[in-house]
């Protein structure tokens, strides 16, 4: 059995567990910024994760101070990069936040305006 995450826009992907957000977004070719790389060392990869948040990791310390550096934190707040799938079953809802969609098109220039002009 498999996670489902969807990403609000942009459609839906099974994943395993040990998946994170950011590696189900690129999978699905949804828009989730990462100018880190998925290290956890900026802000890009912040979603808001409206529903399904039990089935994910617990945020540690470093998630927790690095989304002080985002923009529009919320009690659902999570990054992308260290969010990850824990428990198989189920769905995950996630909405990627404005932050986010802005990085991936300064990371795509190919695709500047694309998502940020909805």
């Amino acid at each position: 059995m498999a996670t489902t995450i969807r990403f609000k826009g942009y459609g839906e992907i099974a994943v395993a567990p040990g998946t994170s957000l950011l590696q189900a977004a690129q999978s699905l070719g949804a828009p989730e910024g990462y100018a880190c790389g998925g290290v956890c060392a900026c802000s890009t990869c912040h979603v808001y994760v409206t529903s399904g948040g039990s089935l994910l990791t617990e945020m540690e310390d470093e998630e927790n101070d690095i989304l002080d550096k985002a923009f529009d934190v919320r009690a659902t707040s999570r990054l992308g990069c260290q969010s990850k799938v824990e428990k198989d079953g189920g769905v995950i809802e996630v909405e990627i936040t404005r932050e986010s969609l802005e990085a991936f098109e300064n990371e795509h220039p190919e695709h500047r305006g694309k998502f940020t002009a909805r």
